[in-house]
């Protein structure tokens, strides 16, 4: 402990705790990310690394590992997502590329937080530098997801808000074109970006565990591009809002009776619509897109609050190692705490008007990590458990089987139309019996040896089956009725009487049985 204690003391030359002599460091790591103040010519003293653990709380460093472990539970939801989207059916997952194009630039965005977590890496090369990403790859691997899957966010909800806003203002249908554009605008621009920043910037640890892009160019690479994006998508929601909203208010002064419950015609013009067509064709691509409309504003107030609250904090500490005056208070405070055996929560309020609140800060860090969870409750359905239920029970089933009507697939060659039924397993086809034709040998025509078919001219035999216990019986005595038919000997309902009674000879059919006795006309009974 001793020997410890002479090389902190060594280390720290002739500054006062808790402050180091900047002349005993080497220039490595991150030398612009050292908080460092020139005392007196020759005398420069550095506040220890990292910066965060002396102007926050002990609880800042607990609260940034809880948002990276909800990282990993937002990182699960979209892994969940992107699984359903590859094996499960369209019918359960209603996937798009526009949603699965969202959930692969928020899990790229949560990777940023999970990789820190894993590696638990030093933030601090030495007592007074911290890492970079030349000197850390667990730095430069964080920062890229992190930025990366950040702006590739706001790119793809920028998409998203296009789309919506084509197919409900100017009624277009995107197609092939647009994803074709969505999918090299969505991810070139990103890469194209966060490779500029990389080079012209670099990240290291500054806030947290992880790291963020630094100050240098940082406004101009990074952080103008991803507000404009926001800003452009932000209006056009707003503008197909208020397109909405004027489809509404025109819906309500619409008293034309034509547009009640009728529907435009096929040939009828989405420019002549009436406004209650309007509003109802509104109201359909709304129901449908709901999600994706809660999905655009959700991120877009995200990243905006984000590149909101890290560029005022950044511009915070270049004051604070610019204008060395304004942290003469804290400073004085902290050395004085330290002589006195006390700490940095001595000064804390002091030191608060240096950077932006804690509360703040892990405001943004939690909204950043909980996008994978919001992504679950709204693209996320049950119908996708109940599909991925019936994929591991039976991942090899075949299906149920069914019937089906052969008459689906018609077979050119076979002109000759029949009832079949075929089994879904097994290829066998039930077909009616072919038809008995009876001939005559008796020419009908001029020319000789025309045979004709005969098919009244002819009686059948009558072949009793051989496990049959009746036989044909001649008719019996010719009954009064019409058509041959005894009512009395069946159970038909007597419909009517008179001198006459109807019964009720077949569904829907009845027929009329003249009393015997009775010499009325039957014809006649309806007469006034």
């Amino acid at each position: 402990m001793a020997t410890e204690s002479n090389a902190t003391l060594a280390l720290r030359g002739l500054c006062i705790a808790p402050f180091f002599d900047v002349s005993n460091f080497p220039d490595e790591g991150y030398i612009e990310g050292r908080l460092c103040q020139e005392l007196a010519p020759g005398l420069t003293c550095c506040l220890p690394c990292p910066i965060t653990d002396w102007v926050y709380p002990d609880n800042f460093n607990t609260l940034s590992d809880a948002a990276s472990w909800i990282s990993v539970v937002g990182t699960a939801a979209c892994l969940f997502l992107l699984l359903s989207y590859a094996f499960l059916p369209v019918e359960k997952t209603n996937r798009h590329y526009l949603s699965i194009s969202i959930v692969c630039a928020v899990f790229f965005m949560n990777f940023g937080f999970i990789i820190p977590l894993a590696a638990q890496p030093d933030q601090c090369v030495n007592e007074i530098t911290p890492h970079g990403m030349k000197s850390s790859t667990v730095c430069a691997a964080s920062a890229t997801a992190l930025l990366f899957g950040g702006f590739a966010g706001v790119m793809w909800v920028f998409m998203r808000a296009v789309s919506l806003h084509l197919q409900i203002c100017w009624q277009q249908n995107v197609g092939r074109l647009f994803m074709i554009f969505a999918h090299a605008s969505g991810w070139l621009i990103p890469f194209l970006v966060v490779t500029l920043a990389l080079v012209f910037s670099g990240v290291s640890f500054r806030f947290g565990a992880t790291c963020h892009i630094n100050h240098a160019n940082s406004l101009a690479d990074f952080w103008i591009p991803i507000l404009l994006f926001a800003g452009l998508t932000m209006l056009i929601q707003f503008a197909t809002f208020g397109y909405c909203v004027k489809v509404y208010l025109a819906s309500l002064a619409d008293n034309s009776a034509s547009t009640e419950g009728s529907a435009p015609t096929y040939t009828q013009s989405v420019r002549t619509m009436s406004p209650r067509h309007a509003y109802r064709r509104v109201r359909r691509v709304i129901a449908l897109q709901w999600r994706g409309i809660a999905i655009v504003l959700i991120i877009v107030c995200d990243v905006i609050f984000f590149s909101v609250v890290f560029v005022f904090l950044d511009n915070t500490v270049e004051q604070v190692k610019n204008t060395p005056e304004l942290s003469t208070d804290w400073v004085q405070c902290l050395a004085i705490a330290i002589a006195k055996g006390g700490g940095k929560d001595d000064c804390l309020k002091e030191g608060s008007d240096l950077v932006v609140s804690q509360g703040t800060v892990v405001a943004v860090l939690f909204l950043l990590a909980i996008n994978g969870l919001f992504l679950l409750f709204l693209l996320g359905r049950w119908s996708m458990v109940t599909g991925w239920i019936d994929l591991l029970r039976s991942p090899f089933s075949k299906g149920n089987n069914e019937f089906v009507s052969v008459d689906a697939r018609y077979d050119v060659k076979n002109s000759q139309s029949s009832y079949e039924m075929l089994s879904k397993d097994a290829n066998e086809v039930v077909t009616s019996l072919p038809p008995v034709h009876l001939t005559s040998t008796t020419p009908t025509s001029p020319r000789a040896g025309t045979k004709t078919p005969d098919f009244y001219g002819q009686t059948a035999r009558y072949e009793v089956p051989s496990r049959s216990f009746s036989s044909p019986r001649p008719p019996t005595s010719p009954t009064r009725n019409l058509g041959g038919w005894d009512a009395s000997t069946t159970y038909a309902r007597p419909v009517g009487q008179g001198n006459g009674t109807f019964y009720e000879a077949e569904e829907g059919r009845f027929q009329f049985q003249h009393r015997a006795g009775d010499d009325r006309n039957p014809l006649g009974m309806n007469r006034i």
